[in-house]
């Protein structure tokens, strides 16, 4: 029998953290990966991509895996009451809970991060711990069913990771061997602790005011959660 794979997908998403696993999972033939949104309607990603959703939350059924990416769009989800009951139902019956990205974030308002380890984008790990997370850095970082994947491009390395889990390491490998998945960036860069101050600080004035508009509204979902 199949595994599903039920990829949560929003207008605004961040287009890697939904095509990067989604390449993976749907690499193993015995996964059946499917995009889940409110509607069937076609939705824009941050960057122009358009995504087609394949189910909706009311026709995709009980699903196994259900993974959760990021992006600008995840803000609205904060306080999206029929998105967080999507995830919360689907929580109680699903072998893996996942996330990529700042949809760890996500998870935190529905209840279910809660004294759990989890990671996210660096530029917003802080944030986990208003929702009762333990945050630990890492591109995959695992506690029990919940597995959380870091910013943007640690989704692939998260997906290879549970195929692993799935269908053993063997499997796993012959899926990044096709996909001739072997990181060698051009740039040191790509962690804050590696990157040049200037980059860095040009990285974070650029984020703000995203920062400023994902802490308040962290903030009115941690009451809900407190309230509920």
């Amino acid at each position: 029998m199949a595994v599903s794979i039920g990829i949560l997908i929003f207008p605004d998403v961040q287009q890697l953290d939904v095509t990067g696993p989604f390449e993976v999972f749907a690499s193993w033939p015995e996964a059946k990966v499917l995009l889940i949104w409110k509607t069937l309607d076609p939705v824009a990603s941050t960057t122009g991509l358009r995504l087609q959703p394949t189910s909706t939350f009311e026709t995709c059924g009980q699903i196994d895996v259900l993974c959760v990416p990021g992006g600008r769009g995840m803000n609205p989800l904060l306080v999206d009451e029929q998105v967080l009951d999507f995830l919360r139902r689907q929580a109680v019956g699903a072998r893996y809970v996942t996330s990529v990205c700042t949809g760890a974030l996500v998870l935190g308002a529905a209840g279910l991060l809660k004294g759990k380890r989890a990671t996210t984008h660096w530029a917003f790990h802080d944030l986990l711990a208003a929702f009762g997370a333990v945050p630990e850095e890492g591109r995959i970082v695992r506690d029990g069913a919940l597995m959380t994947g870091g910013g943007v491009t640690a989704g692939i390395d998260f997906a290879l990771a549970l195929v692993a889990e799935l269908a053993g390491r063997a499997g796993a490998e012959e899926i990044q061997l096709a996909l001739e998945y072997a990181p060698a960036p051009p740039f040191q860069a790509g962690s804050p602790r590696t990157a040049p101050e200037p980059v860095l600080a040009a990285v974070l004035e650029r984020m703000a005011p995203l920062r400023a508009e994902r802490r308040k509204l962290v903030e009115i979902a941690v009451k809900r959660l407190a309230s509920g």
